[in-house]
C-alpha cells in the first residue's frame, strides 16, 4: 500500500505565519486548493484553520466547498469554460475572466439565476498565459460595465505559471497604475487588486509591493512553505506538511544491468549503459507499492538520502537501497519527500489513501 499523510499542526502553522503577514499589512488573501483535487478530508481541514476565502480552477470543487460551508467566498481561478457558465455562477462567487463573449454568458446566467456574480479582470503582463492585453483594458472594462449582473471586484495578474516570468516591484507597480487608470477613465473604485500567487510572497516579506496591490492567492506556500525565488523554505515555514509512504513488497540483490534484447519500457523509455558506471556490480534493490498511476518520481524523493530512485513502472517503483545505513524489510514503509507538483499526482489519484496526523 501507499499513502499521503497530512500533518494538521505544521498545515495550521504555516497558516497562522502568512496569515500574520498578510494582515499585518492589510492585505486580503484566499486559499488555492486546486492540490487538494476535492479532496473532502482535507478540504475540511483547510475550513477549519478559519479561512473564509478559496480558490479552486475546477468547479466541481467549488461545488464540495458550498456544501462544506456556503458561507466561504469561491473563486474560479481561470477563464470559463462555455458549457459550465451555469455550474460556476451557481458554485463560484467570483471567477477570472478575460473574454468579452465569456462575461456576457455570465451576465445571462447571473440574471437567469438572479444572482450577482463577480469577476475579476485578468491582464496579461507577460507570462503569455490567460490575461487582455493592457492597450485594449480600457475599451474592454467599458464593455463589460454595461452588463446585468456582473460586478467587477477587481483587477489581477497570473505569473511565473507558463513562461516563468517572476513578479517584480515594476510588474506590480504596473497593475496598480492599470487600477488607476480604470478608476480615472470611469469615475469608479476598484476593491482588487490581485498581484498574484505563492510567488509573490518574497517582496511581500520585503515589504516590496505597492500598496494597491492588496490580494493574493497561495497554495504553494501554504503546503510547502517554498520561497519560488530562491527554491528555499521560508523561514519560520513547514516544508513538509505532506509527506508519502509507501510499502516495500520485494527486496533483491539484483544486477545492475538487464539481460537480454532491449526496447522502451511502458514509459517509453530505454535502458542506457551509458547510466552505469560498474556493468558488473549488483546492487541491492527494493520495490515499492506505488507506480506511474499515482506518481512521477522526478517529483519526490526519500527522507533516507542514501536511498536512489532507479526507475517506475505503471505499479512499481523500484529503488536502490544498497548505500542505506537502514536494514530494510519486507513491509517496511519508505517515507518520501514531495514537490508540489508530485503532490497533485499523488492527491489526484484514487488508489492513494489520504490520512491526517
Amino acid at each position: 500500500m501507499a499513502f499521503i499523510k497530512l500533518y494538521r499542526k505544521k498545515l495550521q502553522e504555516n497558516y497562522a505565519f502568512l496569515d500574520t503577514i498578510f494582515k499585518s499589512r492589510n492585505i486580503q488573501w484566499g486559499v488555492v486548493s486546486k492540490l487538494l483535487c476535492g479532496n473532502k478530508i482535507y478540504l475540511k481541514e483547510i475550513i477549519a484553520l478559519g479561512v473564509r476565502e478559496i480558490h479552486d480552477s475546477r468547479v466541481s470543487n467549488l461545488k464540495k466547498i458550498k456544501g462544506l460551508d456556503p458561507e466561504i467566498q469561491t473563486v474560479y481561478i481561470k477563464p470559463p469554460a462555455k458549457r459550465s457558465i451555469e455550474s460556476i455562477v451557481q458554485y463560484a462567487d467570483i471567477s477570472f475572466n478575460t473574454e468579452v463573449y465569456t462575461i456576457q454568458l455570465l451576465s445571462d446566467e447571473a440574471v437567469k439565476q438572479n444572482k450577482t456574480h463577480k469577476i475579476i479582470i485578468m491582464i496579461e503582463m507577460g507570462d503569455l498565459r490567460e490575461g487582455v492585453m493592457g492597450e485594449e483594458l480600457i475599451e474592454f472594462y467599458g464593455t463589460i460595465l454595461k452588463m446585468p449582473n456582473i460586478e467587477v471586484s477587481g483587477i489581477g495578474t497570473n505569473l511565473n505559471c507558463l513562461s516563468g516570468v517572476m513578479p517584480t516591484q515594476d510588474k506590480l507597480i504596473q497593475l496598480s497604475l492599470y487600477k488607476q487608470l480604470i478608476e480615472a477613465k470611469f469615475n469608479i473604485s476598484i476593491p482588487l487588486v490581485s498581484g498574484g500567487t505563492s510567488v509573490a510572497i518574497p517582496l511581500i516579506l520585503k515589504n516590496a509591493r505597492p500598496m494597491a496591490v492588496n490580494h493574493f492567492r497561495i497554495g504553494e506556500a501554504l503546503f510547502f512553505g517554498k520561497d519560488l525565488f530562491t527554491g528555499n523554505t521560508i523561514e519560520g515555514m513547514h516544508h513538509d506538511v505532506f509527506k508519502l509512504y509507501a510499502e516495500i513488497i520485494e527486496i533483491t540483490e539484483k544486477p545492475n544491468t538487464p539481460t537480454g534484447e532491449l526496447g522502451e519500457n511502458v514509459a517509453g523509455n530505454s535502458f542506457s549503459m551509458n547510466d552505469v558506471t560498474d556493468l558488473g556490480i549488483t546492487s541491492l534493490r527494493a520495490i515499492l507499492d506505488i507506480g506511474l498511476l499515482d506518481m512521477q518520481p522526478q517529483y519526490i524523493e526519500s527522507d533516507d538520502t542514501d536511498i536512489s530512485i532507479v526507475d517506475a513502472s505503471s505499479d512499481m517503483l523500484v529503488i536502490d537501497i544498497s548505500n542505506s545505513k537502514k536494514t530494510y524489510k519486507i513491509g517496511d514503509l519508505v517515507a518520501f519527500k514531495i514537490r508540489y507538483m508530485g503532490a497533485l499526482y499523488l492527491l489526484n489519484s484514487a488508489y492513494i489513501e489520504k490520512i491526517i496526523e
